[in-house]
């Protein structure tokens, strides 16, 4: 071969190559996007499940249900690699104790029972603050949160503020909007807690481990809902909102977030999440006939500020 042959060898060579690491991460970004939004939609609809479900199912047994079907639905992909790592989830099982009962036995527990006595709009709104909160939590543990941090912190507070006493800044909140604030603060707190999961870990055994923990943590409170509140029938409209939420917002939901962190980062898909109180707007209007009216769209408009700007670097 001569060296002009290998130097157009090499040059073929290299514009293949080229040409197929933009193929490959081509996509990347806009899958990325895309499966954050797919995340967060299916999020935002378990708000709406939650609210369809207030006066047909007891708020822990719809929490239960939604773990066993969540168990259900993963088991086939991560119980054989849970068994291998069964060493490695005794080591950490304080740890996933914690983060099963924060994020998946206490959370789910008060979004249902808030869906008993407050809209799915508020209830998506509120959890809209929820990264002011781990904020605070930051600011507690230590970090410093900045001018900048600390005004978006105040400014989504007061759109909270306002949204759930209907503009009055008076002490007269709906118990189901005192519930939502308790599920925001379980939230941020298993968020917060999740920065400190062993890097050995895999994410799918810490995913599924949580949900059984979870489910046993509840088990007793279930146990204690079937006696005292009686069960529930088994009908089209119970059925499939635990299934959706079983299903698609718990395990569906979590893999598309999780691929998305993978393609494009927590803090590109993380801005996504904030179209959240907008998604259950859309879906709680024509599903459960809750109309969001100018007062509510200003408190949106105040909350997601707050967020945005507080959360920016």
């Amino acid at each position: 071969m001569t060296v002009l042959d290998h130097v157009r060898s090499t040059s073929s060579a290299a514009t293949a190559a080229g040409k197929a690491a933009r193929a490959a991460s081509g996509p990347g970004p806009g899958l990325g996007l895309a499966l954050a939004a797919v995340a967060t939609v299916v999020w935002s609809g378990s708000f709406v499940a939650s609210r369809a479900l207030h006066d047909s199912v007891p708020p822990v047994q719809a929490a239960f249900w939604r773990w066993l079907i969540a168990i259900a639905a993963v088991a086939p992909f991560a119980l054989r690699a849970t068994w291998r790592q069964r060493a490695l989830i005794r080591r950490h099982l304080g740890f996933l104790t914690l983060a099963s009962l924060l994020g998946i036995t206490v959370y789910n527990t008060l979004v249902n029972q808030a869906g008993t006595s407050t809209s799915a709009g508020n209830m998506g709104m509120i959890m809209a603050a929820s990264p002011v909160l781990m904020a605070v939590h930051e600011r507690l543990t230590g970090g410093r949160l900045g001018a900048r941090r600390t005004v978006g912190l105040l400014i989504a507070v007061i759109g909270v503020l306002l949204l759930v006493s209907k503009g009055s800044l008076a002490l007269d909140l709906a118990p189901g909007d005192l519930w939502m604030f308790a599920a925001a603060v379980s939230f941020a707190s298993y968020s917060v807690l999740l920065r400190r999961r062993p890097a050995e870990l895999p994410a799918l055994t810490f995913l599924f481990t949580t949900f059984v923990l979870g489910a046993l943590m509840l088990a007793p409170a279930y146990g204690v809902s079937l006696a005292v509140q009686g069960g529930f029938a088994a009908t089209p409209a119970t059925v499939g909102p635990l299934v959706y939420v079983g299903v698609l917002s718990s395990a569906v939901a979590f893999f598309a977030w999780n691929k998305a962190i993978a393609l494009i980062g927590a803090a590109r898909a993380g801005v996504v999440y904030y179209l959240q109180p907008v998604c259950v707007a859309l879906l709680s209007y024509p599903l459960l006939g809750e109309a969001t009216g100018p007062a509510q769209l200003g408190c949106m408009a105040l909350i997601l500020g707050g967020v945005v700007l507080g959360t920016r670097r």
